[in-house]
């Protein structure tokens, strides 16, 4: 029987997942530049050539793909949903950009090592973040027309990532009792109580 479509993606992400955890990991034990990509390719279980099929280089496999929206979220942010709120809406777009990767506790504390340690990872990282926020601030812009102005769509993206960055120490710290979703709803509250 062939493989669909959906069933090659998703044998897709999963090779592309064990790579960048195989890369975070020794980039973790030996330092970003301690280590080759035969020995990735080594520690990830894969070809050479699978290797480069999923990543362009050392920096693609470590920080991993970056974070899409998902296309229904997206849809009904667009349209004005989930709530009928922007901040809620926000949130709710977060938190499926959130369902849809598998985040766990270690491998965020370990994300947050290999950023500290090396500033070409963090410059990597904010440079995503960046075209990630641009998108953002244009969906939200969009979606509240031009009177809405394009400072306040990235006030309100801005405000957004530093209550993630905020919920992310927290879901770190918190020992496993909540998920990240839960840190984030949470401080997205504490900033409605605070600017209330």
């Amino acid at each position: 029987m062939a493989e669909s479509a959906t069933e090659r993606a998703s044998r897709g992400a999963s090779t592309a997942r064990t790579i960048t955890l195989a890369a975070q990991r020794l980039a973790d034990e030996r330092g970003y530049d301690g280590f080759t990509m035969d020995e990735l390719a080594e520690a990830a279980g894969v070809s050479r050539r699978t290797l480069f099929n999923h990543v362009a280089g050392k920096l693609d496999a470590v920080l991993g793909p970056p974070l899409e929206l998902p296309a229904s979220a997206l849809e009904e942010f667009r349209a004005g949903g989930p709530h009928g709120d922007l901040v809620a809406d926000l949130t709710a777009l977060a938190d499926a950009i959130l369902d849809s990767h598998e985040l766990e506790r270690e491998e965020l504390a370990r994300a947050r090592r290999l950023l500290n340690d090396n500033p070409k990872l963090l410059a990597a990282t904010h440079q995503r973040f960046h075209a990630l926020s641009e998108r953002l601030v244009a969906e939200v812009a969009h979606r509240e027309g031009a009177s809405y102005g394009d400072h306040r769509a990235r006030v309100a993206i801005g405000l957004l990532a530093c209550l993630f960055d905020v919920s992310l120490t927290a879901f770190v710290q918190d020992g496993g009792r909540r998920d990240l979703a839960h840190h984030f709803d949470q401080s997205i509250r504490f900033a409605r109580e605070l600017f209330a």
